[in-house]
Parts: structure tokens; C-alpha cells; sequence
């Protein structure tokens, strides 16, 4: 591995937050490790305590910005799936024959939500003339961030971009974002509206018209010993039952995903629950 190479992969890791492994110490076993959204990690950890029960399979999660964790894996990260905050990354991990074939599928489509955690929000707020413009406001970097990149097109969609773009806060992802606003370093912005639900917090949900789809899509990577384990994984999560219960966590419904009707496998090998 070449300097520049070894350099662009440890600012990547400085982006990334890796949880501890799902599972007893005393397997030898590798585990499935998944590489998550920083949006749906929290959605994830909660799903994952049915997945275990079910399959005896153990997991670590690696969270992070969507754009950071797609350059991991273009640089050869050990992740066994990518679970994404947007279509875009998986569809270029297609093109460079970097995943198993057929394993792209939407799981999500996010949602966007308007929060100030010292006024109440009305969705008429991001009307506010230029003077009412707020000192600070908190947006995911929408470079690398699907849901940053979805808060823009909202601002443009209601012609606030230019006055707002010179007061935004931007975080690498949206949980960082999210953190900004909730500890009122910054005093609104737009996040994902499961953080809300997620943490019992009211703000607006923002039309989905307002900005482009936040079709979030998973892929399964080639060339990994967890394949097989990482199917079930996609499986779980498009299961119906599944479904409803992102949609229960702050998420739109998705039309997309499969009605999986395979049950899925329980491995042989018993570990402990998270």
C-alpha cells in the first residue's frame, strides 16, 4: 500500500465510529461487519436485537458519513455489507463490480425534519425574511451527506439557500448534526425526522416534495467469507414485518422493498445478546 493510500484511508477512519461487536468474545468467528449511515445506525442497533435472536449471528457495526464509508470500501475496507443513506454510492459500487449482483435493494426512504430545541417549529420558519435569518444553522455537509445534500434542496426549493448557506454549521453526517442542535450549540436545522422519533422530540416532518427521494439503498460486497450471513441480514430487512417497523421509526413508506417470504436461517452457534 502506497503512502497516499495509506494516508486517504486513516483521515476516512477519523470519520468513522466502529461500535463493539454484537456478540460473546469467546467466538472464533469472524463477524458480519456492516458498514451503516450514520441515520440509520441508531434504527439498526434496535433491529439487530430480533436479528440476533433469530440467527445467532454476530455483528459489528462501523457508523459513519455515507460518503466516507463508500470510499472504505473503493479502497478495500472489510466490510461485508454497506447500508446506505442514499442510492448514489451503491449504484457506483455496481459500476465498479464491487458488490454481489442483485444484491442493491432499497430498505428506507428517509425523511427530513425541521427542529429547534428552543422555539417551536413551524414549517412556515423557513420562510423567515433575510433579517430573520438565524446566526446558526445546522445542516449535514451536503457534499458527502445524503440528508445534507437533501436539506439544500429544500432551501433552494423555498429560495433560502443564498441567505442561508453563509449561517449553515454543517457536520460530516447527520447524527453529528443532530448532536449540534440538541445540546442548542446550534439553535435549528434540518436532520432526519427518525432522530426525532428515535429520541421523543417534536419538530416539522418537510414535505418530501421538497426535495429529491432519499431512497436508501444496501448492497452486499464481493470477495467476503460473511456472504451468505449478509444475505440474511438483507432478507431481515426487507421482510415486511421489518418494514413497518422502520416505518414506525420515522421513515416513509417504502414501495420498493421485496416481500421476502424465506424464513430466515438460524446458524448453529449460540452467542450472547447485545
Amino acid at each position: 500500500m502506497n503512502l497516499s493510500r495509506l494516508c486517504t484511508l486513516l483521515l476516512i477512519s477519523s470519520l468513522l465510529s466502529i461500535s463493539t461487536s454484537f456478540a460473546s468474545n469467546h467466538n472464533s468467528d469472524k463477524p458480519l461487519r456492516i458498514a451503516v449511515a450514520a441515520n440509520f445506525t441508531p434504527v439498526l442497533k434496535a433491529l439487530l436485537l430480533e436479528f440476533h435472536q433469530q440467527t445467532n449471528i454476530k455483528t459489528q457495526l462501523i457508523s459513519g458519513a455515507t460518503g466516507a464509508l463508500f470510499l472504505q470500501i473503493k479502497h478495500g475496507a472489510p466490510f461485508d455489507i454497506f447500508i446506505s443513506a442514499d442510492s448514489l454510492r451503491p449504484k457506483l459500487l455496481e459500476q465498479d463490480d464491487l458488490i454481489l449482483s442483485d444484491s442493491r435493494k432499497t430498505y428506507a426512504i428517509g425523511q427530513l425534519a425541521l427542529l429547534s430545541m428552543k422555539n417551536q417549529t413551524k414549517l412556515s420558519d423557513l420562510r423567515l425574511s433575510l433579517q430573520d435569518i438565524p446566526k446558526h444553522f445546522a445542516i449535514a455537509n451536503p457534499d458527502i451527506a445524503p440528508y445534507g445534500k437533501a436539506a439544500k434542496q429544500t432551501l433552494q426549493h423555498l429560495g433560502l439557500w443564498h441567505q442561508y448557506k453563509n449561517n449553515l454549521i454543517t457536520g460530516i453526517n447527520v447524527n453529528q448534526t443532530f448532536a449540534q442542535i440538541r445540546s442548542q450549540a446550534v439553535s435549528s436545522g434540518i436532520v432526519a425526522n427518525s432522530q426525532l422519533v428515535i429520541n421523543k422530540l417534536t419538530g416539522v416532518v418537510i414535505p418530501t416534495s421538497y426535495h429529491q427521494p432519499i431512497e436508501q439503498q444496501l448492497v452486499i460486497v464481493k470477495n467476503r467469507n460473511n456472504i451468505e450471513y449478509a444475505k440474511q441480514l438483507s432478507k431481515f430487512l426487507l421482510s415486511p414485518k421489518i418494514q413497518q417497523k422502520i416505518v414506525n421509526f420515522g421513515y416513509a413508506r417504502n414501495e420498493l422493498a421485496q416481500q421476502l417470504e424465506q424464513p430466515i436461517a438460524k446458524q448453529g452457534i449460540s452467542h450472547a445478546k447485545p
